[in-house]
């Protein structure tokens, strides 16, 4: 009997992700759409609060109004993005004359005959490559707008009926009050998360902007909106972000002198904020241990690369609220937990 319940779990495991492998095509922007879903009902929350808008503007033009704003600033973001990735490939190739003078300032410096090792390094070391998979992240999540586009508009008319819906698949009160109350903590952890985590990315790639622009740095705007994205991804988002740039810089410059001024001030806007104003913003609305997290960076990277990468933590926080809702499940919460507390009355709010 058990052995047949290992054997149910794992087959399932193996056809849920095969499902997230050769689905993803679907799968990823209607993810997106659900986000955008989440941040149009929580400005809409926020626009309540204003007594004449609560009053007067009703409902549907208020989800119409925000919409179109985030649509047109996400539009503007996306024009802005693809000139830069633009001048970014064309420059590239451009600057990849600057490894030989690279390689002699180091050759000269050490008064060692390095060249033909670090030659070998550097073939080896494909910058190209690794920016061109986050490029192509980006362009592919750009290239979905459409899909995207079309799943929000799906998701806001299916809204008006969910509530029905809900009542008659759960039609005994405490039931509906349950599953209700799990989908209110999910829409308010997600939100949160992502208001807070993008004013803290905000933060980072604004000032990370400033440096770059001081310094010369090529399309600073592309690389301020790269450290903004790759912040998304715990741990070692914030350390690609600040060598990327970096790198770049000894392409452009041909000389270590700004890669290092980047990497050091860049390093330190990422230390500041991460270290010091993060953890005040942030606070504990993660609730996911930090082994946990890396393993689920490197299982949803595994699956659906960057962008796997970038939702990790949404997915993760998800799946918490929901196995904390069940007995069978119950405890996978409480391991995935940062401390073990999955109930709101545990944690005191």
């Amino acid at each position: 009997m058990q052995i047949s319940k290992l054997s149910n779990f794992f087959i399932a495991v193996i056809s849920i992700v095969v499902i997230l492998i050769y689905g993803q095509e679907l799968l990823i922007p209607f993810i997106f759409a659900l986000l955008l879903w989440f941040i149009v009902r929580q400005c809409k929350k926020q626009l309540n609060k204003i007594a004449f808008i609560k009053k007067y503007i009703p409902s549907g033009i208020k989800t119409v109004l925000v919409s179109v704003f985030l649509f047109g600033i996400l539009s503007l973001a996306a024009n802005i993005l693809t000139e830069n990735i633009n001048d970014i490939a064309q420059s590239y190739y451009k600057y990849e004359s600057n490894i030989d003078k690279l390689i002699n300032t180091l050759n000269t410096t050490l008064d060692i005959n390095i060249m033909d090792k670090v030659e070998a390094q550097v073939q080896d070391f494909d910058f190209g490559s690794i920016l061109g998979s986050i490029l192509n992240s980006i362009t592919d999540i750009l290239g979905s707008a459409f899909m995207i586009l079309l799943y929000t508009i799906f998701v806001f008319l299916e809204e008006s009926n969910f509530k029905n819906k809900i009542h008659l698949l759960f039609k005994e009160e405490e039931k509906y009050e349950a599953f209700n109350g799990i989908l209110t903590r999910i829409e308010r952890s997600v939100a949160k998360y992502l208001g807070l985590k993008t004013f803290v990315s905000f933060i980072t790639s604004f000032l990370s902007f400033i440096v770059l622009q001081i310094i010369g740095v090529d399309s600073p705007v592309f690389w301020s909106f790269l450290i903004l994205i790759l912040n998304f991804i715990p741990n070692v988002g914030s350390l690609a972000a600040t060598v990327f740039p970096a790198i770049y810089c000894l392409l452009q410059f041909g000389g270590y002198e700004e890669a290092l001024i980047v990497l050091a001030l860049v390093g330190s806007i990422q230390g500041l904020v991460g270290n010091f104003i993060e953890p005040k913003i942030m606070g504990n609305s993660m609730n996911i241990s930090a082994l946990v997290t890396i393993l689920s960076l490197t299982l949803w990277g595994a699956i659906w690369g960057i962008t796997g990468m970038i939702l990790s933590v949404p997915i993760t926080m998800i799946m918490i609220l929901i196995f904390s809702q069940f007995d069978s499940t119950r405890g996978v919460a409480i391991l995935l937990s940062e401390k073990g507390i999955i109930d709101e009355k545990e944690s005191g709010k």
